[in-house]
């Protein structure tokens, strides 16, 4: 169950890396457990779905223009992959709690991530800092996807 409430924690930081991650782990085979998300991310479209959307979030969120991540809809989509994330990655007939521990995860995950990144921008733009997080969330993700 530890690796769900992590790739929650991920979830708190950029919203769609837990499906670029769990998309890349499902098409190598190294998810823990079959189950349905996992056969879902496995899917070529799915998967390149996830990847686009990370990428994409990723792009968006150094514009000038980017809301805080704890907006009320970028809250909904932190925890609904966080739950999703949290899911796949919890041992068979454990999904529901994986699904609780990710979105639990990821909305406090959230607001630590949001008071850090400005203070970390006291120190470094807001680009400089989006990319030191998107490469620290981004190996975290992988990272949790892929142990096994």
């Amino acid at each position: 169950m530890l690796r769900s409430i992590l790739m929650g924690l991920v979830a708190g930081q950029r919203s769609m890396a837990p499906l670029a991650a769990l998309a890349g782990a499902a098409r190598l085979g190294t998810l823990p457990h079959d189950n349905p998300e996992t056969r879902l991310m496995a899917r070529p479209l799915v998967a390149a779905g996830g990847v686009a959307m990370a990428l994409a979030e990723m792009a968006g969120d150094k514009m000038k223009t980017a809301p805080d991540r704890t907006v009320f809809l970028g809250l909904v989509a932190r925890t609904v992959t966080g739950g999703f994330a949290g899911a796949a990655l919890a041992p068979p007939r454990r999904q529901f709690e994986g699904a609780a521990l990710g979105v639990g995860a990821a909305i406090a995950s959230s607001y630590c991530g949001l008071a850090t990144r400005k203070q970390a921008m006291q120190h470094a733009n807001q680009t400089t800092s989006g990319l030191i997080e998107d490469a620290i969330v981004l190996s975290a993700a992988f990272a949790i996807a892929n142990a096994m």
